[in-house]
């Protein structure tokens, strides 16, 4: 559904469907990544009656084949990360000089980055208006399902092998089969399952990770499970049918609107999750703490919030949004870890790790970024956690050890009483860690290295 590449080669005759893992990437794709690809793969194999998964050159593997099977066009929908821009531009040379008829398509985004601009021709910065600008143009519909005819030559299958991608070691991800269901099917289950179940007061319940009114959508967007046009137009007809929910339902199309403006951001700074998009915090003195930093991605920090959200990216590949906003506050702000080695540490464990979204988000929390966080914003981590946990269940799930704490107090153990820490068999720093820093002290810390940006700033422009 709503694979215009899928759907133009179709249209001209018998196809060869084919996937090929590009070895040549800059960036790696992480093992959760890989493990939500292998499972995309093998139930879109079932779907289409047949796809052919090579590894390798794409530049060297798809000339190869067209030309030993006399393939007369090829078609594929377009990534926007440098490396594919380059590749992808380089194989479409290749093969027009072949006499192949080759074509690109947008499948992964409302609008091409280059449709969206200020009034002077430049990108945008700041959120707000650029999704103003982009509700007003047009979107396509998304293309219907094509009959498809499968052609699997033979010859093929005997040059190259299938690749698995599952992850080995650590094996952290044998259970998540119980928890996702990669693939279009399972995309299309999830929308309809939202918007059934969770819709329905998402403007402010999206924030309360112990209820769970989100969509889950995201590694299937990110793996071209489901289109955000096919999103857009479920999204619209339920608004239509449902006016009630008329905020929630504009609010998550907002959400979809952040994606875009991620991947804006990539195309127009492609080193997105190595450079900041503000130079002036090249000068912010970040700590070497390897202690800190394993202690962060181990969820023993010995603030429950922050912890739990850990622990569930761990065991689920995913992470609640709000949490992953206080989890990453607490690695850039109270440990003044670099934002780079936090946004690496996702892009190996979140399945919906995405090459625009996981390092705009990033860049965001730092106060790097584009439209970001102001810098002086700290997030106390136990004020979340009674805010947007106030029962403590999204922290009992997730820190079991912690279950006897009363609500008041689940959120800073370190501040209950020794006795009430005794009755609930909570034993700090045996079975629960004590808070790594101090969260008064750490706010101070941040703030004077963002002083130093300022100076820093300051100097630029004398």
């Amino acid at each position: 559904m709503d694979n215009p590449a899928l759907a133009q080669a179709a249209a001209r005759g018998e196809i060869i469907p084919i996937f090929v893992f590009d070895d040549t990437v800059k960036r790696p794709l992480g093992a959760a990544s890989c493990w939500w690809l292998n499972h995309s793969l093998s139930s879109l194999r079932n779907h289409l009656g047949g796809l052919l998964t090579l590894r390798g050159d794409p530049i060297q593997i798809i000339p190869k084949i067209v030309k030993q099977i006399g393939i007369g066009a090829v078609f594929w929908n377009r990534c926007y990360d440098d490396h594919a821009i380059s590749r992808d531009k380089l194989l479409k040379a290749s093969l027009r000089r072949d006499g192949v008829w080759v074509q690109s398509f947008n499948a992964n985004l409302l609008h091409e980055p280059w449709e969206i601009l200020t009034q002077t021709g430049n990108c945008f910065r700041v959120f707000s208006p650029f999704w103003r600008k982009a509700r007003q143009l047009p979107v396509s519909e998304p293309i219907p399902a094509p009959k498809l005819r499968i052609l699997t030559p033979k010859k093929i299958d005997q040059m190259f092998d299938t690749v698995n991608f599952l992850p080995r070691n650590p094996k952290w991800a044998d259970d998540w089969l119980n928890i996702w269901k990669p693939g279009e099917c399972g995309a299309r289950e999830r929308l309809n399952d939202f918007f059934l179940r969770e819709i329905e007061g998402y403007g402010s319940l999206r924030d309360r990770p112990d209820i769970g009114n989100v969509s889950r959508l995201s590694p299937h967007l990110r793996f071209g499970e489901i289109s955000p046009r096919y999103i857009l137009q479920h999204a619209r007809l339920q608004r239509e049918k449902r006016p009630q929910l008329a905020k929630d339902i504009e609010k998550f199309i907002s959400e979809i609107g952040w994606r875009e403006f991620s991947y804006h951001q990539l195309f127009y700074f492609p080193s997105l999750h190595t450079r900041n998009l503000r130079s002036a915090f090249d000068a912010y003195p970040w700590r070497n703490d390897p202690a800190a930093l394993h202690a962060w991605q181990q969820g023993k920090t010995g603030y429950p919030f922050v912890d739990a959200g850990i622990r569930q990216l761990w065991r689920t590949g995913y992470m609640h949004n709000r949490v992953r906003m206080v989890v990453a506050s607490f690695l850039v702000k109270h440990l003044q870890i670099d934002w780079r080695r936090g946004e690496a540490w996702f892009w190996n464990t979140l399945l919906d790790a995405d090459p625009a979204n996981n390092p705009a988000g990033w860049q965001w929390v730092a106060g790097s970024g584009a439209d970001s966080a102001p810098y002086f914003r700290i997030f106390n981590p136990i004020v979340q956690g009674r805010k947007f946990d106030p029962t403590g269940a999204y922290v009992r799930k997730w820190c079991p050890e912690l279950t006897g704490l009363a609500d008041k107090v689940i959120h800073a153990p370190f501040k209950a009483p020794r006795e009430i820490l005794k009755v609930s068999g909570v034993r700090l720093g045996v079975n629960y860690p004590y808070p790594i820093v101090s969260h008064e002290d750490a706010r101070a810390a941040a703030l004077a290295g963002y002083e130093e940006v300022k100076r820093s700033s300051a100097l630029r422009t004398l």
